[in-house]
């Protein structure tokens, strides 16, 4: 029998790779901090910032000058947050994002410094909301609350696990919070654009390692699993992107008004690639921070399909926002770039510690340092995780 040859070899080791699924059922024992980062990560970005090193020295600056990151913020917590169609009503759904954010940011700023004034400040933050909210009312009730469900037990994990003086009392009101007024809505995902329920789902994950319930991170990451491949194209899905099970996109008709109305798919095109880059970002940004937590939690999805998926989609939006002309195949020649502060997670997961070459995302990456925040649930991704080995 003959040797099989070394191209052969190389396409059966990227399909057990990129094709076949792995298990990603929850781990016997969460790891903890676990949400996004790590506590290899976060003494790895304490140590570059203690020793005045770039990008991270620039990063964590620009967030501790930033309103998130204040000693004098007062939280603006509202029982009920009302979050209409384009922010209409906007009845405190503003205010619990960015205080979500701030709690996560004080919390970043409490690990590099060990100043407890912060750690106080998050938990002052986390308090007077987990006191307060009931729940989320009207059209965007559940992308609001997967976008501060995001940030929440990020800001949380750091504090339970490095801060000694979060009291039991307070942590138990936040878990309440969590698992009553966000894990309950966003749970069952979404049926709207992937950006929803992608981040709908990293809030499950996020918080469900927070409360080490197995059952939740379970559910919410096999939906994760339906949902990336039909927010992501790659070619051996076939002529059409792949749906999610109870989406109704039964028809070809269907499936491409769904994707905007774009009929031609390539590697990498996402859902909402035609809609504009930044709605599309959102997604991205979701799809790293998840795999980003599962890695963490010992399932490594970078080096599966959804990896392949978010190397082809990165790689193509920044090759149009680093100025490519755009081909009349894509969206009409016509897109709607603003791809926003979501390339780190995923390029140094991929780049850094895989190996995987990424010349277009690199660049935009590098370019756009220090990444920030969008104001959303994305924060501070440079600071957290540029060069990141662990």
């Amino acid at each position: 029998m003959r040797r099989r040859s070394a191209t052969t070899l190389l396409v059966a080791l990227l399909s057990l790779l990129f094709i076949h699924p792995v298990a990603t059922a929850a781990p016997a024992t969460f790891t903890h901090p676990g949400v996004l980062v790590s506590r290899a990560q976060l003494d790895f970005v304490r140590g570059q910032v203690t020793a005045g090193a770039q990008p991270w020295k620039s990063a964590y600056d620009q967030m501790l000058a930033s309103p998130y990151a204040s000693l004098s913020r007062t939280p603006k917590p509202r029982a009920v947050v009302e979050c209409g169609p384009y922010s209409n009503p906007n009845i405190g759904c503003t205010d619990e994002r960015q205080d979500a954010l701030a709690a996560y940011s004080l919390a970043l700023a409490w690990y590099v410094t060990r100043d407890s004034r912060y750690a106080e400040k998050a938990i002052a933050i986390i308090d007077a909301w987990s006191g307060t909210i009931t729940s989320h009312t009207n059209s965007n009730a559940p992308l609001q609350t997967g976008w501060a469900g995001s940030a929440w037990p990020r800001a949380g994990e750091i504090l339970r696990y490095s801060y000694t003086g979060w009291s039991a009392a307070s942590i138990g009101r936040f878990s309440t919070m969590l698992r009553n007024v966000y894990l309950s809505k966003v749970i069952g995902g979404s049926n709207s654009n992937g950006n929803w329920e992608l981040v709908m789902l990293e809030a499950a994950v996020g918080i469900s390692v927070f409360l080490d319930d197995k059952a939740s991170y379970d559910k919410a990451m096999a939906k994760f699993r339906d949902r990336v491949p039909a927010y992501v194209y790659l070619s051996s899905d076939g002529p059409l992107p792949k749906t999610t099970p109870g989406s109704g996109l039964n028809t070809r008709d269907k499936i491409i008004s769904y994707w905007q109305g774009q009929s031609t798919f390539t590697d990498g095109l996402a859902q909402e690639t035609c809609r504009d880059f930044t709605h599309t970002g959102y997604g991205l940004a979701s799809i790293s921070d998840v795999a980003e937590t599962s890695r963490i939690q010992g399932v490594d999805l970078y080096s599966t399909d959804v990896g392949e998926r978010l190397r082809q989609a990165l790689g193509l939006h920044a090759k149009y926002e680093l100025g490519a002309a755009v081909p009349s195949s894509l969206c009409g020649g016509h897109l709607k770039l603003g791809l926003g502060p979501v390339t780190e997670v995923g390029f140094n997961a991929l780049h850094t510690r895989l190996g995987i070459a990424m010349a277009n995302t690199q660049t935009l990456t590098e370019r756009n340092r220090p990444a920030g925040t969008n104001a959303l649930f994305v924060a501070w991704e440079t600071l957290t995780h540029a060069n990141n080995p662990n």
